[in-house]
């Protein structure tokens, strides 16, 4: 007998309505794969999923549950394919977030493509100008992405677990090296890191004025 279909909320517009009424601000959840990812919390709350897509599934989901989050915004760093020549810590924003491990199985097995909604996407490109707006490939192997320019570990299975609570979400990372290359001893960890944790507050000011639009 087969696995009966999950039901998966769908992140309406609804949502943003309701919440840009509400009186008191936003519930920003932050979520990062480890603690040099992530900034000290302002106005928001800002947790670790570990790395790799299990752990930021599993984590995730519960932070959500316990945080019960307007919006979630997932940050770290990334790497890229070397043809873009996207410099070291150049954000990206991610305007969808691709699973890639689970290659020719038929797609309606897993979902494996979560968009980002166009309101945040269009609020962060609007407040980063030189960011760039690629999907971004999730893989729990370095390397391991295929069909994408862009890649990282968790911001799928955070994203997924988002989107099963009905939650808004968007994944954006500052890049720190290129795919290709295997030496980590020229992957610029430090700027990437600094990238992206100073360009938290920035993002949640944007991600709280979207939630004013409507998707």
């Amino acid at each position: 007998m087969g696995r009966p279909l999950a039901v998966v909320p769908v992140v309406s517009a609804t949502h943003f309505r309701e919440v840009s009424a509400m009186s008191t601000p936003p519930r920003i959840l932050v979520i990062a794969a480890t603690a040099r990812e992530l900034a000290a919390g302002d106005g928001w709350t800002g947790v670790t999923c570990g790395v790799g897509p299990v752990e930021a599934a599993v984590l995730g989901a519960g932070a959500i549950a316990q945080h019960r989050p307007d919006v979630v915004l997932q940050v770290g760093i990334a790497g890229a394919r070397r043809h873009r020549a996207l410099p070291p810590g150049t954000l990206v924003v991610g305007t969808r977030s691709l699973y890639t491990d689970l290659g020719a199985l038929p797609a309606e097995w897993a979902m494996r493509d979560v968009p980002a909604p166009d309101s945040l996407v269009r609020a962060i490109c609007g407040a980063f100008p030189d960011a760039v707006a690629l999907p971004i490939g999730t893989s729990a192997r370095v390397g391991g992405t295929t069909g994408c320019e862009v890649e990282a570990m968790e911001g799928f299975g955070v994203l997924r677990a988002a989107h099963a609570a009905g939650v808004p979400a968007i994944e954006v990372r500052a890049i720190s090296n290129d795919i290709e290359e295997e030496d980590r001893a020229h992957w610029h960890f430090a700027r990437a890191f600094e990238a992206i944790t100073s360009a938290t507050p920035r993002l949640v000011s944007a991600v709280a004025a979207a939630l004013g639009e409507s998707l």
